[in-house]
């Protein structure tokens, strides 16, 4: 069996209304790439290299990526040459099955659900520019683990952005949750390092840390983000454990460039993608994974604070390419 048709099998088995979230927040996607992946296999009753290139056009059009798409395009034309396939429909199965592949191939093992450390509060950094969905995220984050049970606090180290310090402490009030303030324009670090002492002091599980997006260039940046985890550390050994970016969906290519620059900043755990219903690019994620060997480990496919998705590459595939 084909993972394409396993995919189809599998996703029937997983929740109806998770599945159904893909489906619906990634509308736009789909009907830019499985439409016309159908429109293209309609065209044609047997494939050429014509056929191929404006196959590499949608994957490329659809922010896969050049160096993703040159070799799913590559593996597909050597595969259905020894396996003689000819007939459009089973190519663009072959194209589903090459897409799969490469997510799941690229790095080690993939986990989404952040795992929470014994004797101690969890730490995770939060980095993004400005614009992004920053601030949003970590709320829905925040909301996320408050309702699975975990006391969890916020720490307003960005203070550099105007009106981020009174953002997050709005969601702070609306979730009920404490949140750690410095004084305006106070250094990031000691407030992240207040933030980790009274994260100890009230035995709390998930201290979520947000950071500056941008500084004036990428080397104040690093020194910045290296500062904070420094002084988090000595409060707590071994934090922070897990550090994400945010990326917005819609900015495409432009979000592989930003983690680009944060990788070479701070060593980056996860990806969240938000604002993945806005796009028709969804292919995004797949290029994000195959340039960086970064997993996304939460999809944002709307504005409800459920609908911050731990990342399935099985529903974000059946959502992309095969739901009807």
């Amino acid at each position: 069996m084909g993972l394409f048709k396993f995919l189809k099998e599998k996703i029937a088995k997983k929740n109806v209304k998770e599945t159904e979230t893909y489906v619906s927040g990634m509308t736009k996607s789909r009907e830019n790439f499985a439409n016309k992946l159908d429109e293209l296999s309609r065209r044609y009753k047997e494939v050429n290299q014509e056929y191929f290139e404006q196959l590499e056009e949608i994957l490329i059009e659809a922010d896969v990526g050049v160096s993703l798409t040159l070799r799913i395009i590559e593996e597909v034309i050597e595969e259905s040459k020894s396996e003689g396939i000819k007939e459009p429909t089973a190519i663009n199965e072959l194209v589903v099955d090459k897409m799969f592949i490469g997510y799941a191939t690229k790095g080690g093992d993939i986990t989404n659900e952040i795992s929470f450390v014994n004797g101690g509060p969890t730490v995770l950094l939060v980095a993004g520019v400005n614009g992004v969905g920053k601030t949003t995220s970590i709320a829905k984050l925040a909301y996320r683990y408050i309702n699975k049970g975990k006391k969890v606090m916020l720490c307003a180290a960005d203070t550099f952005r105007a009106g981020a310090v009174e953002q997050l402490s709005i969601w702070a009030k609306r979730l009920n949750c404490p949140i750690v303030v410095g004084k305006p324009e106070s250094d990031p670090a000691s407030v992240a390092f207040e933030g980790a002492r009274r994260a100890k002091e009230e035995g709390i599980d998930l201290l979520i840390v947000d950071t500056a997006g941008r500084l004036q260039n990428k080397t104040n940046l690093m020194n910045e983000l290296a500062k904070i985890s420094r002084v988090i550390s000595k409060e707590i050994p071994n934090a922070p454990h897990e550090a994400f970016l945010v990326i917005d969906a819609t900015t495409g290519q432009n979000g592989v460039l930003q983690a680009k620059q944060f990788l070479d900043c701070i060593k980056l755990t996860g990806i969240v993608i938000t604002k993945m219903d806005g796009t028709s690019k969804g292919g995004i994620i797949l290029a994000i994974r195959d340039e960086l060997g970064i997993p996304v480990r939460f999809i944002g496919l709307g504005e409800k604070m459920e609908d911050l998705e731990e990342f399935d590459l099985d529903k974000y595939l059946y959502g992309l390419c095969l739901a009807k």
